[in-house]
Parts: structure tokens; C-alpha cells; sequence
């Protein structure tokens, strides 16, 4: 049986979201998840409960049985999916599940393909809205979206999956992918490895988060890339709010708790720092008012903020930014500690909440692969964004960058690079497929078209307090349309949140504020049965009339300790029943 409280590092259970297989799972489902990457949005399983994990062979004849070790011993090896025979259609697999990866999904032609997506999440992150979701100005569904909504195919196709699994090695002359299941945190059941044959290979597995080797960073810091670090940024914020107003905390220790320090002073540091300016202002200040004048924001960045921007909208960034509260600092961090940061000259920053924004590198997946390297550790790719000496092998988004012989430089790690590089690549996978060039080894003597061009669009990035910059030039040194103020907050918001596909964003549901009402019943001596645990009974009349009972004890003088013994109570509370009602979902 799974464990309650599940603890799964690469996981996010909002809802659950898995595409519908041919089989059946025989799992044993427990009320409480803690998934990070897995977010659930609806559930295509049919369950049934058994004591232990045994999935059932797939109904595809490629496809072996997946078998799960017993606890303590090795699993034993998988043989995944084969490779695959006419007459059953060509296989595109995907690894990743960010902007690149989710809009090659989207595009590809699933009559000619199979698709069969690899990650660790099962969802795609809205990027540019996170920061607005550590605050509450956005729920954390309301940027996620699952794949099997993405591309559909992936939740009722017979020969389209997605697989909760890091890719662990290519083999580029049998056209394998190397896969081990994501189970990090399930005491009973330890990850095993399969294989899946493609004929067509995307990587878009994207970047990591760069520490440039700065001791400390990955054990202190929350990174700002995921739905979970989004979280555990509000959790920590609410914590040390609540912490900082008990009895006993020294004002040193109370300004260290609500010092918030961002690093890096690219677009999502300076929008996170907005945010975080805001809900202050407007929050704190508010609802915490005994600790409003210890929590404080400081950015810190070793250059100027928004280094790609024009030099005005930079200024401008500056000055709201300082308008509002953020203290910004010049310098670079040589070590973090618990509770502190040390910058190059030695200064002491003392902190309780350090958010990590210092741009993104190769990870380690991408700079272990054995295969050509653009400038900077990149996959290197070539004008059609394939990997040369691999065959079948294509590399988009941020793991990927031209070789050096294409004489164009490295695209920058922004969405509008992915998702356009996504966009391409799925009409060219299209048009190889429907030349009969999607098997394996296929397409190679094809004529494949006009190369992938990119045209910078603009950058855009919020500043707080209504504010936003908009610089539409189409790189630093071109002219171009740039502005600043409520109006480029306008645009801002209105060029993502309409971006934002399907039903994103939700209005987030309401908090039970009553629930101390599920812990009180009455004494055998009012020879009154235990009131049943409904928010009619305990929550709302309960609180309604408590509420009046002790605004009336008041009124006459009974409020203090000890007040009110001998004033006359009224009426006691009398529950009548409004009737039932439940939600049957067919």
C-alpha cells in the first residue's frame, strides 16, 4: 500500500492527470498526496484496490509488461516499447514537458504519429504568471496545464503515452531512450529502468536553474521554476509572518525572518520582487500589522536590473521599484549559509526567505549526453534544428543551440524562442511524416524547406503596483517601440493571460474558516445527540450564534476574564436540519 503523506521531490498533486492506457492499474489510492511536478487536474483511471502495485500487461503488441519489485528488492528489467512496424504508425518521443516540448505536442499530426511524451511533470508551467501565484494574486492552477489537454492523443490513443520518468541515456544506433520511473519518496516501491524505441527523437528537456558552483545555494535557496517552488515561496513567507508575531522573538531575529532577498535582476527577479512589493503594501500592512515595519525586500544583482531592456525602461524599473519598497543592491553573493548570505566584499545579508533567480544552464542530463555541443554546453543543432550526427535526433528550446558551423549565434532561453522552435519542428516532423519519412531512418535525402528563423518579438516584465515595461525592439542595439507605466502593465497582462489555453485560470476556491465546529460535540448532560460534522451545524450557525452570544456578553460589560458569570444568556442554539446535498458526477 502507498503511504499517506507522500513526499515525491519531482511531484505536484494538484489533481491527477495520466493518460488512459489499454490496462488496468491495480494501486491502492490513499487520501493524501504531496506529488510537486504531478498536478492534478481529472483522473482517467478506472482503480481498483488491491494490496500491492501489479500493472497488467499493455493490449499493444510492442509493448511488455512493466512488473514492480517487492520492498527491498531489485526490480527487474523491462523491456518498455519496441520498436515499431508498418503498418502501425511512426513514434515521436518527446522528453520534456516545458514550452518547446508542449508546443511540438500540440502541432504534431497524430494520424501520422504516435506520440509518446517522457518527464518528471506531467503538466506545463505557465512560466511568466508564477511569480503572481507565490503571493495569491493567481491560484497555482490557474498556470498549469496537463499534457493529455495539450495533445489528446496522449490520453486515448492506443499507441500514445506519457511516461513519468527521467531519461537516463540515448543509444543513437538503436534509436533507445533509457527511462527510469520518477518514485522518489515511495517508501514501498523503488524505481525501475525501461526502454522506448523511437523513430523520431525531440529533446526538449530544457535547463536548469545556474548556482555557478556558489556553496549553499541548492540546500537555502528556492528556485523559481515550478509550481513547487512557487508553494513552498508562499509557505515560507506565511510562516515566518505568523512566527515573527509570537511572543518571545527579538526584533533582530523578527527582521531577519521578513527580510526577503531575491538574487538575480533578470525579468523574473524584478517581477517577483514587484509581486512581493504588492502584497505588502497591500496585504501586510493590512493584516499584519504588528510586524509591517520589519519585512522589507532587497534584489540583488551583480550588474544593472533588466540588462537586456532599454537603458530608460531600466531607469524606470529602478526607480518603482525603489518607490516601493525594494532595496536594490549591487553585488555578488560568495556563500549562503542558513540565514545568511556573504557577498564578495565581505557584507552580511541576513535572511529568512532567499528566492534564486540567476538566469539557467545545461544540466547535468544535457552536458552528460554524448552528443556535439553548441557554445555554452548546449546539444548543438543545425539550421533544421537537428543534431547532426545523430539521425532521427532533433533538439529544441532551452537545451539546445546552433553549432558553431551554422555562424549563428545561441538563441536566448526565453518561451517565445521554445515555443516558436516547438511550432516549427511539428510542422516539419508533419511534412517528413506525410512524405513517408516518419519511420526510422526516414526522411534523411528529403528536401526539408526554409530553416528555422527566429524574430524577437519583444520582452515585457512587471514591475509592481500596476506598472510594467514593454520593449518591443528586436534586440538591444535595433530601434523600437519602448514604454513604460499602466499601460505596458495593461499589455503585459492581457498578452499572457490570454495566451493562457483552455480554462487556466480558475477563481480559487474559498478557505473553511469554520472548521473548529468538526471538534466540538455536546456534553451527555444536555441529552442532546453529537451534531453531525456539516458546515451548516458546526461552521455557519454555530459561528452565528456564538458571535451574537459574545458581542451581547460585551455589550454589558462581561467581556473581560471572568465577565459575564452571571448575565443572562438567552436563547441556547437550536439546530434545525436544511437537508442534504451531493454532487454525483457520472
Amino acid at each position: 500500500m502507498y503511504p499517506t503523506n507522500y513526499s515525491v521531490n519531482n511531484l505536484f498533486l494538484l489533481n491527477l492527470c495520466l493518460p488512459t492506457f489499454s490496462l488496468t492499474y491495480h494501486i491502492t489510492i490513499t487520501p493524501m498526496y504531496r506529488f510537486k511536478n504531478l498536478t492534478r487536474f481529472t483522473s482517467r483511471f478506472n482503480h481498483q484496490t488491491t494490496s500491492k502495485f501489479t500493472p497488467t500487461p499493455f493490449s499493444l503488441q510492442h509493448i511488455h509488461r512493466f512488473t514492480t519489485a517487492t520492498a527491498g528488492s531489485a526490480a527487474p528489467p523491462v523491456a518498455g516499447l519496441g520498436p515499431t512496424k508498418k503498418p502501425d504508425k511512426p513514434r515521436v518521443v518527446v522528453l520534456g514537458t516545458g514550452w518547446a516540448g508542449c508546443r511540438l505536442m500540440k502541432g504534431i499530426d497524430t494520424s501520422i504519429y504516435d506520440v509518446v511524451c517522457v518527464s518528471p511533470r506531467n503538466h506545463m508551467v505557465f512560466t511568466p504568471l508564477l511569480a503572481s501565484t507565490c503571493v495569491g494574486t493567481l491560484e497555482f492552477r490557474s498556470v498549469a496545464e496537463p499534457i493529455g489537454r495539450i495533445q489528446p492523443a496522449i490520453s486515448h490513443e492506443p499507441g500514445s503515452f506519457f511516461f513519468l520518468a527521467n531519461c537516463t541515456g540515448l543509444d543513437t544506433k538503436n534509436h533507445e531512450v533509457h527511462c527510469q520511473t520518477v518514485t522518489d519518496g515511495l517508501q514501498t516501491l523503488d524505481p525501475w529502468d525501461f526502454k522506448i524505441s523511437y523513430d523520431k527523437l525531440v529533446i526538449a528537456s530544457g535547463a536548469e536553474a545556474s548556482t555557478f558552483g556558489i556553496k549553499g545555494v541548492k540546500e537555502h535557496a528556492i528556485f523559481l521554476r515550478e509550481v513547487h517552488h512557487a508553494q513552498e515561496i508562499r509557505r515560507k513567507l506565511l510562516l515566518n509572518l505568523m512566527l515573527s508575531d509570537v511572543p518571545g522573538v527579538s526584533d533582530e531575529e523578527k527582521r531577519r525572518l521578513l527580510h526577503c532577498v531575491v538574487v538575480g535582476g533578470g525579468p523574473t527577479g524584478v517581477e517577483f520582487s514587484g509581486e512581493l512589493s504588492d502584497f505588502i503594501m497591500r496585504d501586510v500592512h493590512q493584516r499584519y500589522t504588528h510586524v509591517q515595519d520589519y519585512i522589507h525586500v532587497t534584489l540583488i544583482e551583480a550588474n544593472d536590473i533588466l540588462s537586456s531592456f532599454d537603458d530608460r525602461l531600466r531607469v524606470y524599473a529602478t526607480t518603482q521599484l525603489t518607490k516601493t519598497g525594494v532595496r536594490l543592491v549591487r553585488g555578488i553573493v560568495k556563500d549562503v549559509q542558513p540565514k545568511k548570505i556573504v557577498l564578495s566584499d565581505g557584507t552580511d545579508v541576513p535572511y529568512g526567505l532567499l528566492v534564486w533567480s540567476t538566469g539557467v544552464g545545461p544540466s547535468s542530463f544535457v552536458r552528460d549526453m554524448d552528443l556535439p555541443k553548441a557554445p555554452g554546453g548546449r546539444i548543438g543543432v543545425d539550421d533544421w534544428l537537428r543534431v547532426p550526427s545523430a539521425p532521427d535526433i532533433f533538439a529544441i528550446g532551452d537545451c539546445s543551440g546552433y553549432l558553431e558551423s551554422t555562424g549563428k549565434p545561441t538563441l536566448p532561453a526565453l518561451a517565445q524562442v521554445a515555443e516558436r522552435e516547438g511550432k516549427y519542428l511539428a510542422a516539419l516532423l508533419n511534412r517528413i511524416g506525410k512524405e513517408g519519412g516518419g519511420y526510422a531512418g526516414g526522411g534523411g535525402d528529403m528536401e526539408l524547406g526554409a530553416p528555422f528563423v527566429y524574430k524577437h518579438l519583444g520582452s515585457m516584465a512587471t514591475v509592481g503596483s500596476y506598472k510594467a515595461l514593454v520593449d518591443l525592439r528586436q534586440s538591444k542595439e535595433a530601434k523600437g517601440l519602448s514604454i513604460a507605466g499602466f499601460t505596458s502593465w495593461f499589455i503585459w497582462r492581457s498578452a499572457y493571460l490570454t495566451r493562457v489555453v483552455d480554462d487556466w485560470i480558475r477563481v480559487p476556491s474559498a478557505p473553511d474558516i469554520f472548521a473548529i465546529g468538526d471538534y466540538i460535540g455536546y456534553l451527555k448532560s444536555t441529552r442532546k445527540l453529537a451534531l453531525p460534522a456539516l458546515a451548516q451545524v458546526m461552521a455557519e450557525r454555530e459561528g452565528k450564534h456564538l458571535a451574537a452570544f459574545l458581542n451581547k456578553t460585551g455589550k454589558e460589560g462581561g467581556g473581560y476574564a471572568g465577565g459575564g458569570g452571571d448575565i443572562v444568556l438567552g436563547i441556547p442554539f437550536v439546530y434545525k436540519h436544511l437537508g442534504s446535498m451531493a454532487i454525483v458526477k457520472l
